[in-house]
């Protein structure tokens, strides 16, 4: 019975934002617990009149340049600091353990400047490698224990059998490795995808590059809110996170399992 009742406190309010998006009088207030009238009128308005679909082509930019880079140099990194011994590499390590404890708040400011200085000031670009910055410090450490896992004598056999590193890389390492590389992928795009704080602060001047996180407050009015569009809105940023996390959901649960016992 507790399993019910929190399993209906968790899913009410995805079922709340569900039946105000598709109630086309939900923006006059007094909103019931069914649609009093079925529509996709406030998706179209969103879509066409809220300039929505700008936004979801920015997200959808940022999130898969920011999955693609962040992987890549997480990856990079960890194989560097698990397989190889060099100077810090301890100091390293404690680096990125203690970046990951900072709040992401302290971080506006400086970043703020940083991005200034390097005059990327709302363009897509400055946010993006934000975000990838951000997504390294989880990646490198979720990585580590994966590629350290990986016992060195299956290397060294591929390297008897004439392979080149990339050739073992992307032979024996590479899919050893992949549910690691699935989970940080699902951090990162979440992260590009939802965040808020950050995209205010650095595309605060440009509204043609805002993504879906930013153009959502366009609906928030000073003295009243238009809740059918702002539930249309919300719907429409919560179904890719959903798509994107069902194809990668067997490969995530064992990517999280995994990583927690070998890191």
């Amino acid at each position: 019975m507790l399993v019910v009742v929190l399993l209906a406190f968790t899913l009410f309010p995805a079922f709340w934002m569900l039946s105000s998006a598709f109630d086309a009088q939900a923006g006059a207030g007094g909103q019931t617990l069914l649609p009093r009238e079925w529509s996709l009128e406030n998706f179209a308005y969103v879509l066409t009149e809220g300039g929505f679909d700008v936004f979801l082509r920015n997200s959808a930019l940022v999130a898969l340049v920011t999955v693609f880079a962040s992987a890549v140099l997480a990856l990079l990194a960890s194989v560097a600091v698990a397989r190889f011994r060099f100077r810090f590499r301890t100091a390293m390590l404690l680096m990125i353990l203690i970046v990951q404890m900072v709040p992401l708040e302290a971080l506006v400011i400086p970043l703020f400047v940083q991005v200034r200085d390097l005059q990327l000031l709302n363009t897509l670009l400055g946010l993006m490698v934000v975000y990838v910055a951000l997504s390294l410090p989880f990646g490198i450490w979720m990585l580590r224990g994966f590629v350290a896992a990986v016992p060195v004598e299956l290397e060294e056999a591929a390297y008897i059998d004439g392979a080149s590193w990339g050739r073992m890389f992307r032979s024996v390492l590479l899919p050893l490795v992949m549910p690691g590389l699935v989970a940080t992928s699902v951090f990162s795009f979440i992260t590009a995808w939802n965040e808020f704080i950050f995209a205010m602060t650095l595309l605060g001047g440009a509204t043609e590059n805002y993504t879906v996180a930013i153009g959502l407050k366009q609906f928030f009015g000073e003295h009243s809110n238009e809740w059918g569009y702002i539930m249309a809105a919300s719907t429409i940023i919560t179904v890719p996170v959903m798509i994107f996390f069902v194809i990668v959901q067997r490969r995530l649960s064992s990517g999280l399992v995994a990583g927690a016992v070998k890191g």
